[in-house]
């Protein structure tokens, strides 16, 4: 009992931990003031009075949420808890069992913070999680249907560290190989180096380059799709 009592302790100090640092993970979604999101709009308005073609920017704070991560890391530690204490020691079972319930317990709850969670999971899935957000994207914010099939989209995904311009077919036959990575390499580098706006307002006028050379702006063109940055949880 007084094993639980402790642990029902642990776990509220640690579930007041994880609040603070959730307020502080979506606090640092907030570096984009209402000024910065503002000069984002005015980017991809003032790029797109000189094409007919569309820009969508994206950003989220994490394409998945990889909560199943603490509880398999936690699960494949304590199974090997009792190894150790059977052959070691002489401990009665119900001391092992109540030792290895601790061992998943605790573990579950050091592991659960977003940070962590994420930094457990091998670079590739991470990317992979977040190309399947920004192709979700793609689609959810119908880049797919503008005319002329001109859309592109600008989207990053913070806790996978990641960046990715994805354009639909129309402008994507026109650009040589190479030039979407070579707009993200640069939109990285900013975010890297602390930039974030600039970052998006840079990714946006070169990708704006290309559609202006390639789809230039004609009689009546209408705007398809939002020009504000928009902000995933």
């Amino acid at each position: 009992m007084r094993l639980l009592m402790v642990l029902r302790q642990i776990g509220k100090r640690q579930k007041q931990r994880q609040r603070l640092r959730d307020m502080k993970e979506r606090t640092s979604m907030a570096l984009f003031s209402d000024a910065d999101k503002l000069r984002i709009s005015e980017a991809i308005a003032a790029t797109e009075s000189k094409t007919s073609g569309e820009i969508v920017a994206v950003v989220t704070a994490a394409s998945e949420s990889y909560f199943y991560v603490p509880f398999m890391w936690a699960a494949i530690i304590a199974l090997l808890v009792p190894w150790p204490l059977i052959y070691l020691t002489w401990w009665p079972m119900h001391a092992t069992y109540f030792a290895q319930l601790a061992t998943f317990l605790i573990l579950v709850l050091m592991l659960m913070p977003r940070s962590v969670r994420v930094g457990l999971v091998p670079r590739s899935i991470k990317r992979s999680h977040a190309h399947r957000r920004a192709v979700e994207q793609f689609l959810s914010q119908s880049l797919h249907t503008t005319a002329g099939r001109t859309g592109v989209l600008i989207f990053v995904s913070v806790a996978e560290r990641y960046a990715e311009v994805l354009a639909d077919s129309g402008i994507n036959a026109k650009v040589p190989a190479g030039t979407w990575q070579s707009i993200v390499d640069h939109l990285t580098k900013d975010l890297a180096d602390g930039r974030a706006v600039d970052g998006f307002v840079h990714a946006i006028e070169m990708a704006g380059t290309h559609l202006a050379q390639h789809f230039p702006p004609g009689s009546g063109d209408p705007n398809e799709l939002p020009d504000h940055l928009i902000v995933l949880d």
